[in-house]
């Protein structure tokens, strides 16, 4: 077998492993989502406000509505929702106060860290098996990865 051949197995076994991955990824959600009164669109709603505050500047109504791909009346709904549960918090920081941000909630947080804490004890034992060089080929194929999807992801939706 070719290093071609060899690249190619090793290639759809990322794929397989990518995939199981996935799935389960969205199982963990399905429970979470289902333990706590949710729609799988809040849960990624919910994600989407909580990540976009910690990576930079919080997402408006707007652009969550375009993250999820929901219309204006949908992405309406779903805060109205997270917010009657304190899950999310419109806020008016900017100086123009008519432009609404959104922030993760207290609520969001404490159930987040009651159902996500154990999932991080068992990542944190699992990472004790690799050293620093291996997580960081983890980190850069990840990134790529998901750098990839997100490609992938803009040029199908085009």
């Amino acid at each position: 077998m070719g290093v071609e051949g060899v690249r190619d197995g090793r290639r759809d076994e990322l794929v397989r492993l990518l995939q199981g991955y996935a799935s389960e990824s969205v199982r963990v959600g399905q429970v979470f989502a289902e333990r706590h009164g949710l729609h799988p669109t809040d849960l990624n709603a919910m994600l989407a406000v909580m990540q976009a505050e910690l990576e930079g500047p919080p997402l408006t109504p707007g652009l969550l509505g375009e993250q999820l791909g929901l219309s204006s009346g949908a992405t309406t709904a779903v805060i109205d929702r997270l917010e009657r549960f304190g899950h999310v918090v419109r806020t008016r920081e900017h100086t123009d106060r008519r432009r609404v941000t959104l922030r993760y909630g207290d609520t969001a947080a404490a159930i987040g860290r009651e159902f996500f804490g154990p999932l991080g004890a068992r990542m944190d034992t699992m990472l004790t098996a690799f050293s620093d060089a291996e997580l960081d080929v983890v980190v850069r194929f990840l990134s790529g990865t998901t750098r990839m999807l997100g490609e992938h992801r803009a040029a199908a939706s085009s």
